[in-house]
């Protein structure tokens, strides 16, 4: 079989395995056409802030952090990629015909499928991939209001055990290799008030704490 049939036939295996609401067989066959498959190393970026947004990704596996930056340049954490999605933000800029106003970071390796953005709007034609769209902004929405809710009713300890347990479903994993500083950023706080916070939590068993990385035992 040639090369390029068999990479066709493993896209199609990938949508049918992550992307299991994707049916439309004129659909799938674009995305067969069309995707690109890629893999990306831990720490490397998909995509910066002000960059020309050239194709939309789709997560096979591993973890994407997505951030955005403030004036004086300090990262506020957005949300995860996991398997399975696709970045609300770059589906808004790129159909306003905008620059990125994110920066995604791969936590981990991960492989996706990278679809040219030129047919985000001709697929808009097609239920499934309308569906898609749809339920990604939801998901977004979602996770907004409750970061919202977060900041404006909970506390900071309330807030970081649910960081932690946001980050640890996002990497499949229990043990979290971050900083005290990493996670101050990503909470807009200090890596004083978060390492009181964490040695707290560590009296209560809720975590054990190691150089550099954080067991979740709850």
């Amino acid at each position: 079989m040639c090369y390029f049939c068999r990479m066709t036939t493993s896209i199609e295996q990938l949508l049918d395995n992550h992307f299991p609401t994707i049916l439309d067989t004129e659909l799938v066959e674009g995305i067969k056409e069309h995707a690109t498959y890629r893999e990306v190393d831990e720490g490397d970026l998909l995509m910066d802030i002000g960059a020309k947004i050239t194709t939309i990704p789709m997560i096979i596996s591993g973890s994407v952090k997505v951030m955005r930056e403030d004036e004086e340049g300090r990262e506020l954490l957005l949300y995860y990629l996991k398997p399975g999605e696709t970045c609300a933000m770059s589906l808004t800029c790129c159909m306003a015909f905008k620059r990125s106003e994110i920066r995604a970071v791969a936590q981990e390796k991960v492989t996706m499928l990278a679809i040219p953005v030129e047919f985000m709007d001709e697929w808009m034609k097609f239920r499934d991939w309308r569906s898609f769209v749809m339920n990604t902004y939801r998901m977004r929405f979602e996770e907004l209001l409750e970061s919202l809710d977060s900041i404006a009713f909970h506390r900071m300890d309330e807030r970081l055990l649910k960081y932690l347990h946001d980050k640890s479903n996002s990497l499949n994993a229990s043990e979290i290799q971050m900083s005290h500083q990493e996670i101050a950023v990503d909470l807009n706080s200090s890596r004083e008030v978060i390492s009181r916070i964490l040695k707290q939590m560590e009296n209560k068993g809720l975590v054990k704490l190691g150089r550099n990385k954080i067991l979740l035992l709850d």
